[in-house]
């Protein structure tokens, strides 16, 4: 079993990729196109482009040693439960960015972000998720992505949302072991969550590009859907991290009320700022 990248052409995203119109959230787009129909060279042997505004911010919550394109160490996930974890919420974020963009309306932005954990991700996480067993799901994500697309209705999307959740949660159970018990991996993937949240909001204020408020929607969201799954745990074990994520998941449902970008983000950004720091600062209490 191995991840890969294998059905674009027949999925009908051909097309999308040869415009370089589904350039991954923190990559350029390739600097040339293919025909029609032919799927160009894999992004990370082809000539960069001029980084877009939208590129320039993802790309800010990476750093440019040892990670993969959505700002996971691969190589720390490989022994590391949170960071297995991180890149498994990272994939989830996209998803459920997707599903509410597309309930939206906003029917190629779903279709990109239901793409996008491939090779942002997911690709380069492949041999972590082989070695830990894992079975192969990234076919879900591109027919997800193909399925909108093909205009599948709001129900249609919302099942394969739940599968491709569903196959996430069961990989999740194979993350390494290193001592880290389940309040602190879930204590992490939350912190990190809402600290690429804060970020994205930072930069999406910045420009009126829709692509990094909707990634900022999705890790808002895989925030505030990790904590209600943990929330019980957190608070009999990180009271005081409780707290604060709950005070910063109040301030990300006020930047982030909907898929949808309002004409205006004015959410208050020093205090959506000091409510992540908080949450950050807790991981050490």
């Amino acid at each position: 079993m191995e991840f890969r990248i294998r059905h674009w052409t027949h999925l009908g995203l051909g097309a999308a990729l040869a415009a370089g119109s589904l350039a991954a959230c923190s990559k350029p787009a390739p600097a040339e196109t293919a025909p029609a129909g032919e799927v160009s060279a894999p992004a990370e042997t082809a000539p960069a482009a001029e980084v877009t505004d939208t590129t320039e911010v993802a790309a800010g919550l990476a750093s440019s040693g040892g990670e993969g394109e959505g700002g996971v160490a691969i190589e720390v996930a490989a022994t590391d439960p949170v960071i297995y974890n991180v890149a498994l919420a990272v994939a989830e974020a996209h998803v459920r960015a997707a599903r509410d963009a597309f309930a939206a309306g906003e029917t190629d932005a779903a279709g990109e972000m239901f793409a996008h954990p491939v090779s942002e991700v997911l690709f380069d996480m492949g041999p972590v998720f082989e070695a830990r067993g894992v079975a192969d799901f990234t076919d879900l994500l591109t027919a997800a992505s193909a399925a909108v697309y093909a205009g599948e209705s709001t129900e249609q999307i919302d099942i394969r949302t739940d599968t491709i959740l569903s196959a996430l949660k069961d990989a999740a159970t194979k993350a390494p072991d290193n001592g880290t018990d389940s309040a602190g991996i879930a204590l992490g993937v939350i912190s990190d969550m809402i600290d690429r949240a804060s970020k994205m909001y930072r930069g999406a204020a910045s420009t009126d590009l829709y692509e990094p408020y909707l990634d900022g929607y999705g890790f808002a969201r895989t925030a505030e859907a990790t904590f209600v799954r943990s929330e019980d745990l957190l608070g009999a074990e990180h009271a005081s991290a409780a707290v604060a994520i709950r005070e910063a998941l109040r301030q990300l449902n006020v930047a982030y009320p909907t898929a949808t970008r309002p004409d205006v983000l004015d959410a208050d950004q020093a205090r959506l700022t000091v409510a992540a720091s908080n949450v950050m600062l807790a991981l050490n209490e």
